[in-house]
């Protein structure tokens, strides 16, 4: 299969070239004879000089004391630097330096980018402006974030250096001050070890952040206004928190009393349900006691009636009365069957009406059967005194049917009913 292979992919299969035959070596490198063999160090002792002739030795010096040393080194050549400027430093002669000194305001910490013209137009606010210096390095030719502004008059400047001190120029904030160099005697700058700042002192424990203008109560003001801050800060977010604790137990709070007005809704829906199940109990029971207790009065008025007329022709002698036409003083005849009937539609309207309406007719049923009661039972007692006989007249005729129907007199007149219940009573003895 490889035969048809091309040649390119032949040669990766082919074999290589055999290894060249060299003829042994005679002898190993370490059976080898040196003419010099390998000995130690005591030869050469005596060749060592004498320890009592010797130098005394050198200490070297470690990292940090040379660069403590570089440090003062630098120090001395700053000092001496400095030295020399200070006689050379003359402000009163300085060209740069012109105008009057009482008019001019000095400005530092301001940005590189800010330029002549924007300077010109944040101070302009305070007073008309008559000249601008800021100033540039000399090696770079750039701005070294501080310059020089002459007012045309006094009090501007005494303006600006009260109020545009702080002042956010291109999002920095500039230091106002006067020009100290040619009105406080003495006075040297900062590159000649003098200046009021403190800010490059070392790091941040003993640097000062404030420009040393004024005294440095405002700026402890500012610092314990700032820490009033945070811990306002703070106590409004403690505040906040507890609100939301609060919030929540609240919210915890009227689930719970949701739950609980629930339950309690549920359980006086269900006495309600009670008691208007108990209410109608005794309302149907009520119902069934009085329907039972006119029943027992019908009996009753109708037993006291028919005994009236069987006991009436034996005393009257066969011969019917003359009080008006039959069937009239009877419970039994056509009157007293439609007086049951009155009075079952009347119960029927009555069950229908309400508690309060049912109270006032019973009330004013009540007002009337004593009325009817007390005139039937003086009728009664005057003929029982009179010893009514067959043709005589029993009062009933003035009566009407009602009235007829419940107080009923026996014939021979030794009883009559009695209002309350319709029994009959005794007669009194004359």
């Amino acid at each position: 299969m490889t035969q048809f292979l091309p040649p390119n992919l032949l040669a990766l299969f082919a074999p290589r070239d055999p290894i060249p035959y060299l003829p042994p070596l005679e002898k190993l490198p370490h059976e080898k004879h040196h003419n010099q063999p390998y000995c130690g160090i005591a030869p050469y002792i005596r060749e060592f000089e004498d320890p009592r002739d010797a130098p005394p030795p050198t200490r070297a010096e470690t990292r940090e004391e040379r660069m403590e040393r570089k440090r003062r080194e630098k120090i001395e050549r700053r000092q001496q630097e400095v030295e020399t400027e200070l006689k050379m430093w003359d402000p009163h002669n300085d060209p740069n330096a012109q105008g009057d000194a009482f008019k001019t305001l000095f400005v530092a910490r301001v940005n590189y980018d800010t330029t002549e013209s924007k300077l010109r137009r944040e101070f302009e606010v305070y007073g008309p402006i008559k000249r601008i210096h800021m100033v540039y390095s000399k090696r770079s030719g750039k701005p070294r974030g501080y310059a020089f502004i002459e007012y045309e008059h006094e009090r501007d400047m005494h303006s600006a250096y009260k109020h545009a001190d702080g002042k956010k120029i291109d999002g920095r904030r500039v230091l106002v001050d006067v020009e100290r160099g040619r009105t406080v005697k003495g006075w040297r700058p900062r590159r000649l070890g003098g200046g009021l700042g403190g800010t490059r002192r070392g790091g941040a424990d003993v640097n000062i952040r404030h420009s040393g203008r004024d005294d440095t109560s405002r700026y402890d003001e500012r610092d314990r206004d700032r820490d009033r801050e945070r811990e306002r800060r703070e106590r409004s977010r403690e505040r906040d928190k507890e609100r939301e604790r609060r919030r929540s137990r609240s919210r915890d709070r009227r689930r719970r009393s949701r739950s609980r007005d629930k339950d309690e809704r549920r359980r006086s829906r269900e006495r309600s349900k009670d008691k208007d199940r108990e209410r109608k109990r005794r309302s149907s029971r009520s119902r069934e006691r009085a329907r039972r207790e006119r029943e027992r009065k019908e009996e009753l008025r109708g037993g006291g009636g028919g005994g009236g007329d069987m006991a009436e022709p034996s005393e009257a002698g066969d011969a019917p009365p003359d009080d008006g036409p039959p069937g009239e003083l009877g419970p039994d005849g056509p009157d007293g069957s439609e007086e049951k009937g009155r009075d079952r539609d009347r119960e029927r309207r009555r069950s229908h009406r309400s508690e309060r309406d049912r109270r006032r007719d019973r009330d004013r049923d009540r007002d009337r059967e004593h009325k009817r009661g007390e005139r039937g039972g003086e009728r009664g007692r005057d003929e029982a005194r009179g010893g009514g006989g067959g043709g005589q007249d029993n009062g009933l005729e003035g009566l009407g049917n009602d009235s007829r129907d419940m107080y009923m007199e026996s014939e021979g007149g030794d009883g009559y009913l009695a209002p309350e219940n319709g029994y009959l009573m005794e007669a009194a003895p004359e």
